[in-house]
């Protein structure tokens, strides 16, 4: 599908560019020019240069060059398609397709995207107005603390509790409604309002058109707490961010943004000055927020308990810190707080903690040290020997080598010492049988995995393997978590170092996502056979070679695919997993 080239011309023509540019980052004249700070590269003297005649922009720090079309493709995540249509609405021009098919596809988002409009409307009136909507305005007013004028300027809403009010009040044709999210089949076949009973806060795309809602139930309401659109065509929640479309220019101006959980988290984070507030929308943080982000700014503070995920989130934050050329930090609040509380009570210590967020591994190390008895030598070597196992988990030597001299201060202990340090040994909470040979820890994706399979094994179970487990005592959990019904069969069958890993996996809780631990162990152990193979090409006789060397291509293809974010191409991701792990499985035994 495409749009007819005369429109295209159109478009970049009828664009006022500077103005466009303007949206997303401060520009000043210089002679007949504009410049800025690059949105594409971390920055501090400005380098991007935009010609307003010719609608062309370029940046002599990083090469990104374009025109309106491009411009808006790389810092809104648009396909070549949207960013048009965005420009072509925003200059009032009617595109022409040269295809039907594209262009029912582009009417049909186009009508989602009104009937959200329209709901959006209809849900904000009813609370600002509706007699049943008191309740919502009191707790709004009450335990929220916001004026009619947050109210409106977020434009809360309220969904009434009568099973089909919207669908009878909004007078749209009913298939619109269950495009757009907003109607669904109840168990008798009737179409039902998919919100009831709850405060709305809507979601917008950065651009500002609304793409569905986020519905938290009143006190006293039906579970769950928190309902969100489910997925429609314009609705993906791992390339959403709420309140993106009001932070965006503050984030381009502060080069940074703040990253929340929960909407009135960006509220509160709003309201108190922190205007680069954003939330992810009932998910957990991903790689298509993150690219989304990078558009905006290359300092992402995290608003949350970061460290709750442990070593695979450190692992995933560190992989995107050096892919997207980020810096992820975390502020600290004070235990039991969200970023919503500390906005009403304490705005001026919410916005020092925002300044003063540190780098993830440093806020880690400072909530371990915080938690461990450092009075005495045996805490001291305790809380140094657990800071070493976390520093370990940074790819960058330099980095690691800068933490190990802030432990030796902190604990007390040589820094030689310190870095003489392998992994930390198993623990001696249970003892080993003499029969049983100590076997290395665990750590990493593997132990994420177990924690998975003992807490959310219908999740994983069917997409993990032995042959994904190369530590020995990861795979024997795993293959008896595998044979038993759950984790007290296992452990009844379990050797006491086996058992003991299961038994503090059962005590401990895991908000990881699915996708991101299987793929980074079916990583990691490709990776590790592409490394062997190549030293075997090196080693091997020149007939031999060219057998070598298609195998690492087919396996170099295969962890290309796996990385791809797109929503479309998930299949492919999720066929490209299963044909890695059935080839391990055959290469290293264990399915």
């Amino acid at each position: 599908m495409g749009i007819v080239d005369e429109d295209i011309a159109r478009v970049r023509e009828s664009t006022d560019f500077v103005a466009v540019v303007g949206e997303h980052l401060a520009l000043r004249r210089v002679g007949s020019r504009w410049v800025g700070l690059c949105p594409f590269h971390t920055e501090k003297t400005p380098s991007l240069s935009v010609n307003g005649e010719l609608g062309l922009y370029y940046c002599f720090g990083c090469g990104a060059r374009g025109d309106a079309i491009t411009f808006v493709r790389e810092v809104e995540q648009l396909d070549f398609v949207e960013a048009v249509e965005k420009l072509a609405a925003r200059a009032g021009i009617t595109l022409r397709y040269d295809s039907a098919e594209g262009g029912r596809d582009r009417q049909r988002k186009n009508r989602i995207h009104e009937t959200l409009e329209a709901a959006v409307e209809w849900y904000h009136q009813r609370l600002l107005s509706a007699p049943d909507a008191a309740a919502a305005r009191s707790y709004l007013r009450r335990e929220r603390g916001y004026s009619g004028d947050v109210v409106r300027r977020y434009r809360l809403g309220w969904a009434p509790q009568p099973r089909d009010a919207l669908i009878s009040g909004l007078g749209r044709p009913i298939g619109d409604l269950v495009e757009a999210g907003l109607a669904v089949l109840d168990a008798s076949g009737r179409h039902v309002d998919f919100f009831r009973g709850r405060i709305l806060f809507p979601v917008f795309e950065a651009g500002g058109r609304p793409v569905g809602f986020g519905g938290r139930m009143l006190p006293g309401g039906y579970p769950p707490k928190y309902k969100n659109t489910p997925a429609t065509p314009v609705y993906e929640k791992s390339r959403l961010l709420y309140g993106l479309n009001w932070a965006k220019k503050s984030v381009v101006e502060r080069g940074r943004v703040v990253v929340c959980e929960g909407y009135t988290d960006v509220i509160g984070l709003q309201e108190a000055g922190i205007t680069e507030a954003v939330a992810t929308c009932g998910t957990a943080l991903a790689d298509g927020h993150i690219r989304l982000l990078t558009n905006f700014a290359r300092r992402l503070v995290l608003a949350y308990d970061a460290d709750a995920a442990g070593q695979a989130a450190a692992e995933k934050f560190y992989e995107w810190e050096k892919r997207y050329q980020v810096d992820i930090r975390v502020l600290a609040l004070p235990a039991g707080s969200d970023p919503a509380d500390a906005a009403r009570s304490d705005p001026d210590l919410l916005i020092a903690a925002v300044e003063e967020a540190r780098p993830y591994l440093g806020f880690r190390l400072e909530r371990l040290f915080a938690r461990s008895d450092l009075a005495s030598p045996e805490g001291r070597s305790r809380a140094a020997g657990s800071a070493m196992s976390m520093v370990a988990e940074h790819p960058d030597e330099l980095v690691r080598d800068q933490y190990v001299m802030q432990i030796a201060d902190r604990c007390g202990v040589d820094p030689e010492r310190l870095r003489s340090l392998r992994a930390p040994a198993a623990s001696a909470a249970a003892p080993v049988d003499a029969e049983t040979p100590a076997r290395p820890p665990v750590g990493g994706p593997e132990l994420e995995a177990l924690r998975m399979m003992v807490h959310r094994r219908d999740e994983v179970a069917a997409r993990l393997a032995a042959c994904l487990f190369p530590n020995p005592l990861a795979r024997g959990a795993f293959e008896l978590l595998s044979a038993t019904p759950g984790v007290h069969e296992a452990v009844e069958t379990a050797d006491p170092q086996t058992a003991d890993l299961l038994l503090r996996l059962a005590v401990e809780e895991t908000d990881a996502e699915p996708d991101d631990v299987v793929r980074l162990l079916v990583k990691r152990c490709v990776e590790g056979e592409v490394s062997n193979l190549e030293r075997s090409l090196r080693q091997a006789a020149p007939a031999d070679q060219a057998q070598y060397a298609q195998l690492i291509a087919w396996l170099t293809r295969g962890l290309q695919q796996l990385r791809a974010e797109h929503p479309d191409q998930r299949p492919a991701v999720a066929e490209a997993e299963q044909r890695l792990v059935a080839w391990l499985a055959e290469r290293r035994g264990g399915t």
